[in-house]
């Protein structure tokens, strides 16, 4: 290859990478290109060239693809949260179950799955090859959003000042913390420019001087939002590299100004770290936590909680995830990485017993008192890793499982969690995974180990960007 860096040429985008960038191919040399969709012809300049593959920065579209529209948001190349933003979302489906197959296929070895409808009927084409029909593994339809704008229910924004001196509120561009000013994130919900306006005046008025990472000095680092949509509840909690904020009363006096605003507190987080919220939370007003409902399940959430942040979308998952759990209500269920207890109440609907296990102590108090506001005495929680927790209740307490529901971080499970649920033996496991890679990984442990996938489908819990979620029933 004659290309060297600074070169301009000319390529045809054939596939996307893991994290959004296009993906062209000349005379078998393979270009990593931002801001292209699959199809699109593009002009791109050389930037940083490597043995087999190279890096490349879009100069112009010569071609657009037929999948290309123009992304609504003013700032979607410069903030870079939304990579999948220039493509249709009908493509974007399409894209993210091609992901999902194609790790399941690459990574785990499974090449026997086919794709169905709705029905569980096969559709044209196979992504494997298998010997028999009996023996294939259905993949049903990813489950999308009719409406994929405006579903996030938490928003963080770093704030910071302009080369003017300015308070500037936003998000920061991909791989620097330039802050993109942006209070009107289509993600979002519309409440959070009013509660951003509200928090920069507070600011300029008080004198209040955002956080300086370059010199660690400021006060405020971040404004956390959340906003229950069933119960329309808003939460704002400052993050600040110190141990008070001055004029509080001020701040809270125009927050509450807002319909639905229940909660107003503030984060210490006074170390040199990337990480947003400290693990001190101060409450201004309110009683500390919004709630809101997934299904008929109510949840109280606190400014440290984890709490899927697509509420639309989590209740179709964790229908799905509860059909493939296929509880008659006599079964013991474990929920490992139940975090607030999300998936385990419920589950806790239909089951005799359920039991969740999460390392966040904060996390497990939420849960409890989830369970105890949705009077559903059949759950209980356990505070620990679940490699640590689920070895110890089985073995010396002999606590058994029917249904094992596994919902691990990006990494995946470990593997002492999986040498656990293997000697547990359940009659099904289902697996809920937000990174397909090692999703692929697990099950190909878990089918070595004597079970056998059953379907699958993915669920498309974050539009505009290249993460899915994807959820497996998998039989003894």
């Amino acid at each position: 290859m004659d290309i060297a860096k600074n070169d301009v040429f000319t390529v045809q985008i054939e596939d996307m990478s893991e994290d959004g960038a296009g993906i062209g191919r000349l005379d078998g040399f393979i270009w990593f290109i931002k801001d292209t969709v699959i199809g699109d012809v593009v002009e791109a300049k050389a930037m940083k060239l490597k043995k087999t593959y190279g890096f490349a920065r879009l100069t112009r579209v010569v071609e657009p693809s037929p999948h290309r529209v123009t992304p609504p948001c003013p700032v979607a190349r410069q903030c870079g949260g939304c990579q999948l933003q220039a493509m249709s979302y009908e493509e974007q489906l399409r894209f993210k179950e091609n992901k999902i197959l194609g790790n399941l296929s690459r990574i785990g070895g499974f090449r026997n799955i086919r794709r169905v409808d709705e029905n569980g009927q096969p559709k044209e084409g196979r992504s494997g090859q298998g010997p028999d029909d009996e023996r294939m593994i259905p993949f049903y339809p990813i489950i999308g959003m009719d409406e994929p704008w405006h579903y996030r229910n938490k928003a963080q924004f770093p704030v910071g000042l302009t080369k003017t001196g300015e308070i500037v509120t936003g998000f920061y561009a991909g791989r620097t913390h330039d802050i993109i000013a942006q209070d009107d994130c289509l993600l979002g919900v519309s409440e959070n420019r009013e509660i951003l306006a509200a928090v920069r005046e507070y600011m300029e008025k008080c004198r209040i001087r955002p956080y300086d990472e370059t010199i660690h000095q400021g006060l405020v680092r971040h404004v956390l939002i959340r906003k229950g949509f069933a119960t329309g509840e808003l939460m704002v909690c400052l993050v600040i590299n110190g141990r008070k904020l001055p004029s509080a009363e001020r701040l809270v006096s125009e927050l509450c100004k807002l319909s639905g605003m229940t909660s107003v507190s503030y984060s210490i987080n006074t170390e040199k770290t990337n990480v947003i919220m400290g693990k001190e939370i101060v409450n201004l007003y309110g009683p500390g936590y919004i709630t809101d409902y997934i299904g008929n399940v109510r949840y109280r959430i606190s400014p440290l909680s984890f709490y899927q942040v697509n509420p639309v979308q989590t209740e179709r998952l964790y229908r799905t995830a509860l059909e493939y759990a296929d509880l008659t209500g006599n079964e013991t269920v474990w929920d490992l990485y139940c975090g607030i207890g999300t998936i385990s109440l419920f589950l806790a609907q239909k089951a005799k017993q359920v039991y969740g296990v999460e390392i966040i102590p904060a996390a497990i108090e939420d849960a409890r008192e989830n369970a105890r506001e949705n009077g559903l005495t059949n759950v209980e929680f356990f505070v620990g890793k679940a490699e640590e927790v689920l070895p110890e209740q089985y073995e010396k307490n002999r606590i058994r499982a029917d249904v094992i529901v596994v919902d691990p971080p990006r990494k995946g499970c470990d593997a002492k969690c999986l040498e656990t649920i293997l000697k547990m033996q359940p009659e099904r496991i289902v697996y809920v995974s937000c990174d397909s890679a090692t999703l692929a990984r697990d099950l190909r442990i878990l089918c070595d180990g004597g079970y056998e996938v059953r379907k699958a489908r993915g669920c498309d819990m974050f539009p505009m960007t290249v993460h899915c979620e994807c959820v497996v029933c998998l039989e003894r």
